[in-house]
């Protein structure tokens, strides 16, 4: 399940995949609950890719990503959200093939799931999110994606169709539903291969769509349209044509693919160089809800935006 398909070499397999310094890996998942009223996203960050401490760090020589790894878990109910993400050195690390420990948290694949048990605290508002989600896919995919030209980034949609078992002591909270889990993984700063990207998927009748569009530093673009079945099976197809949609309370600029109209129904997360939101759109003759990210990497590099960042990323030696 995570080893990047068709790869040989151990060094690039699972959670103990090769990250060189400046480099980065993440695994994402993010969920719905059966009847709309909870979401989640947690990733799993080793060399942080939106960390003040890495970027900095990085100034000076070339710096290691294993004194740079989150665990950042969002939860979403219709009138709250709870946030944490504290960044570890590498003696709070320890990784192998199938697992990977960040701190007081951990995530461990068994061959057919995905445990996370969480054990965090929030910020900037204290309070504590623990207990375990559970991730299991129908398939895992064969399909990976470079997407420059010299192979810096790399995108696998692991399991683009799962389900979800969320079990928390804190909050309260249990609940089922779809999910969605893959993996970036590259060689440099992700802010020196892009300017600004828009990643979605939603969940159709009987597949999974992604749209991943993005605007390279050379001003070539990245721009996918596909779908994966329960099988895993990938097809590619056209798509609709770009919408813009209001842009969020800090002003990112952000647009969706639908064959109809396409509104924001919901911002999850808002901040000065990224927005989360749930879009409505229409795909391959079917109504949808995108989980949306908006991401200006200029803004991110800007010196006042790096200075914001520890209020909601603090880290602990």
């Amino acid at each position: 399940m995570i080893a990047w398909p068709n790869e040989t070499d151990e060094r690039r397999a699972g959670f103990n995949l090769e990250v060189p310094n400046n480099g980065y890996a993440w695994w994402y998942v993010d969920a719905i609950s059966d009847d709309g009223s909870e979401g989640l996203t947690i990733i799993a960050f080793i060399g942080s890719v939106f960390s003040p401490y890495y970027a900095f760090a990085r100034r000076g020589a070339p710096a290691d990503p294993l004194n740079h790894c989150a665990l950042n878990v969002a939860l979403y109910h219709s009138d709250s959200k709870r946030w944490t993400m504290t960044e570890r050195s590498r003696g709070r690390v320890a990784r192998n093939l199938r697992s990977l420990l960040i701190g007081p948290s951990d995530l461990a694949w068994d061959g057919r799931a995905l445990t996370i048990n969480i054990n965090e605290v929030r910020a900037p508002i204290p309070g504590r999110i623990k207990g375990r989600v559970r991730v299991i896919p129908t398939a895992v995919t064969k399909d990976f994606f470079v997407l420059n030209e010299d192979g810096n980034h790399r995108w696998w949609p692991i399991a683009p169709r799962s389900r979800i078992e969320v079990t928390l002591e804190q909050p309260k909270l249990s609940w089922q539903g779809e999910a969605y889990l893959d993996c970036n993984a590259g060689d440099a700063p992700i802010e020196t291969g892009f300017r600004h990207w828009e990643w979605a998927r939603g969940a159709l009748r009987d597949k999974t769509a992604i749209l991943y569009e993005a605007e390279r530093r050379d001003g070539s673009r990245v721009d996918l349209a596909i779908t994966f079945d329960a099988q895993g099976n990938m097809e590619r197809f056209t798509p609709p044509p770009l919408l813009p949609l209001a842009r969020s309370g800090w002003q990112v600029s952000r647009s969706a693919r639908s064959e109809t109209d396409a509104r924001v129904l919901r911002t999850l997360e808002d901040s000065p160089f990224y927005a989360r939101s749930m879009v409505a759109t229409t795909l391959l003759g079917e109504k949808v809800t995108l989980m949306h990210e908006s991401l200006s990497l200029d803004r991110f590099k800007m010196p006042v935006v790096q200075a914001m960042l520890p209020f909601r990323m603090p880290r602990r030696k």
